[in-house]
């Protein structure tokens, strides 16, 4: 899994449906596991698969016209309940980016701590945006991390989003909880033997 982020540009997969739930992402039965390796093909199984497992030729991702490394959701993104797995689901498909005017806290959360970024844009921003889609699937939108901006190409509208400083960090430097705190733990011992004087 690619780590590191800096800026992404990309083609995107436009799913235009408000309040997808993380049970729609990857459906309970899919739990069991507790690698986060192989849940990229049961993202959003229920969407893609008939009930033998054949490709919905109708459904987004089995749609050969979209690709890319950017999910363009609609409104809500990530309700329902807490699992991780959602995020695992996300990332191990090969999204860096997903792209919504509004996600739940949660899912949120877990789609940093998994290295996928959440880009939150406004109402307007997302409509336009599933039009460039729509009209050339081909269109690249260009997210950058650092200066936190992501920007449709094809019409030049850009916009700024928010970003929690830590987090921002941890996927620029590719860092986990875990290997940030140990990264700085020479920083931390320093710390501590001076507050303990």
């Amino acid at each position: 899994m690619k780590r590191k982020f800096d800026i992404i540009e990309s083609t995107c997969v436009p799913l235009p449906i408000e309040n997808v739930d993380t049970d729609q992402i990857i459906p309970a039965r899919f739990l069991k596991a507790t690698s986060r390796d192989g849940f990229g093909e049961n993202l959003f199984r229920d969407w893609r698969f008939d009930e033998n497992g054949n490709p919905k030729p109708d459904f987004v991702l089995n749609n050969p016209k979209y690709s890319g490394t950017i999910l363009v959701a609609g409104k809500n993104f990530g309700c329902g309940s807490s699992r991780e797995h959602a995020a695992w689901a996300i990332a191990d498909y090969g999204f860096r980016v997903v792209v919504s005017s509004f996600f739940a806290d949660i899912h949120k959360n877990n789609e940093l701590n998994n290295f996928v970024l959440p880009v939150v844009v406004s109402d307007g921003f997302l409509n336009r945006l599933f039009k460039t889609i729509e009209n050339n699937p081909k269109a690249i939108v260009k997210v950058d991390l650092p200066n936190q901006t992501i920007t449709n190409v094809t019409t030049s509208e850009e916009e700024k989003f928010d970003i929690n400083s830590y987090k921002k960090q941890c996927l620029i430097e590719g860092l986990d909880d875990i290997e940030y705190l140990l990264k700085n733990k020479k920083a931390i011992e320093n710390f501590e033997k001076s507050a303990s004087k």
